[in-house]
């Protein structure tokens, strides 16, 4: 119990210590084929682990996210059950530590990193002590995490800013960048012919969503950009794989929070006052079946995010 409040957020580890565990942990280190060479790995949450994708093309392999570096070790091996070829790239789909901490490990196996030019900048800003200035996240997570402290952070060093494609002739796969969500700098992997889509922790399935490095307003209407290209199957940063429902509950559920604040943002109340209200806000909320399951078990860094965008102060402590 202490090592797992150590790895994820207390509110996290409360939601997976539920009575209702079991079943939300089932499909967690198992390998799904999604298509013909397409695979989606569901990672642990409760060690704090990234899912992962990855994709087969004539003569490499692309992997979606490095996770952590224990969960990379995890997905590693499990790839090369599926493919003899070499992993030739890896993408970031956000700065996140679950997402690119695992970098050296790619890396030094031979892969290139890939990430957005804005996922870099927002790297920059948090990991100081890399970039020469004081101590920052990477240095942190290092004190809690004996995987973190045996590696070193590895930056992404193939960038670009809206959109990069992969196509071998047989195979294509394009990455694209269509604005704020769960952070600035969130990569969608896109493959058209197969109407597969990884997003990253821009959509989740469960209570998992992060909300203080984005913009609720924003990721509303990126998320709505995204439903546009018609995903058949989609494949989130964290919980199980899904269909077209995963991206349009995500959207609904931030708009259904927003709501939510609003009214008592419209009726005058205080910030203490809304910060007291989480929990029945997320009572609301939970009685909608379609984004219940975004629900935190302490709902009050969700509805802070929604207060401070509606014009509101930090909560008081």
């Amino acid at each position: 119990m202490n090592l797992l409040r150590s790895l994820l957020p207390a509110a996290c580890v409360a939601g997976l210590l539920s009575s209702s565990a079991p079943a939300a942990l089932a499909q967690i280190n198992t390998t799904q084929n999604v298509a013909p060479g397409v695979y989606f790995h569901e990672g642990d949450p409760r060690r704090g682990h990234s899912n992962n994708g990855w994709i087969v093309f004539d003569d490499f392999i692309l992997v979606i996210d490095a996770n952590y570096p224990s969960g990379a070790q995890i997905v590693m091996p499990k790839v090369k059950e599926t493919s003899d070829k070499p992993i030739r790239f890896v993408v970031n789909t956000h700065h996140h530590p679950d997402h690119a901490y695992g970098n050296q490990l790619w890396a030094d196996a031979g892969a290139t990193i890939i990430a957005s030019t804005k996922a870099l900048e927002e790297m920059k800003k948090l990991e100081t002590g890399y970039y020469g200035g004081s101590p920052g996240k990477w240095e942190e997570t290092a004190k809690v995490r004996p995987d973190v402290a045996a590696t070193k952070l590895r930056p992404p060093i193939l960038l670009f800013p809206d959109e990069l494609i992969f196509d071998d002739g047989h195979r294509r796969v394009e990455l694209h960048c269509y604005g704020t969500g769960h952070t600035p700098g969130d990569v969608y992997v896109w493959l058209p012919k197969e109407k597969v889509l990884f997003t990253g922790d821009a959509c989740v399935n469960g209570p998992q969503n992060k909300v203080d490095d984005g913009n609720l307003h924003q990721w509303i209407k990126t998320l709505e950009l995204v439903k546009q290209l018609g995903a058949e199957k989609v494949c989130p940063g964290h919980g199980p794989m899904g269909g077209a429902e995963i991206i349009a509950d995500q959207q609904a559920y931030f708009e259904a929070l927003l709501a939510q604040v609003k009214t008592l943002v419209d009726a005058g109340k205080s910030a203490a006052e809304i910060k007291a209200a989480a929990p029945q806000i997320g009572a609301a909320l939970k009685k909608d079946p379609h984004i219940a399951r975004y629900v935190m078990p302490t709902m009050t860094a969700h509805v802070q995010q929604a207060y401070l965008e509606l014009g509101g102060a930090t909560f008081p402590k």
